[in-house]
């Protein structure tokens, strides 16, 4: 276990103040709610992609996407075990629980769209977005606090993270144009 995770943080100088209850968080404090919170996020990801996945029928391109990256998901959240690990924490079976559940609603939210593919593609590229800037966040808490080796770890996730956010931005215009082309056809557009 990597001990040198007990340094002070200090809360910004807007959370000081009478009344405040803001405490005193440690680096590792901090890097361990990160990491509990990048597991349920991985969680809730897989509960979006997998029923958009089982929908698709028109999309191959969006198909194997997701495909790959359901796949790539699922050994993030081992790296994130891994991590979690390492500094003595595990995951937070509420948040996983929660933010999956929550995932789930979303993804069937979009399934009562009429563009329910455009839909799904905005969504997963800003999804997407967001990730990346949660494992720059957890990279630098691993600086830290000292728990460098971690940080390869969630390197490697961020970049799958990069690539798969780069092929969501590149599929908008491919998406767009088949939904067009279907919708203006007796074809089922959404999926």
């Amino acid at each position: 276990m990597e001990q040198s995770c007990t340094r002070l943080v200090q809360p910004p100088p807007y959370h000081r103040g009478e009344g405040s209850m803001a405490k005193k968080m440690t680096a590792r404090e901090i890097f361990v709610d990160g990491l509990r919170n990048a597991h349920a996020m991985e969680k809730q990801a897989l509960s979006i992609m997998q029923p958009q996945l089982n929908r698709l029928e028109h999309y191959p391109e969006v198909s194997a996407l997701l495909d790959r990256h359901i796949r790539e998901t699922e050994e993030q959240i081992r790296r994130l075990d891994k991590v979690l690990d390492s500094v003595g924490a595990s995951a937070s079976g509420f948040k996983d629980a929660a933010l999956s559940f929550s995932g789930s609603l979303a993804a069937v939210g979009h399934t009562m769209a009429r563009d329910e593919i455009l839909k799904n593609t905005f969504a997963n590229h800003a999804f997407e977005n967001f990730e990346i800037a949660v494992y720059l966040s957890l990279i630098t808490g691993a600086d830290l606090c000292g728990a460098g080796n971690s940080a390869i770890l969630l390197q490697q996730s961020l970049d799958e993270e990069r690539r798969m956010a780069a092929a969501l931005h590149d599929s908008i215009d491919a998406v767009t144009r088949r939904y067009a082309e279907l919708a203006a056809s007796d074809q089922r557009a959404d999926i």
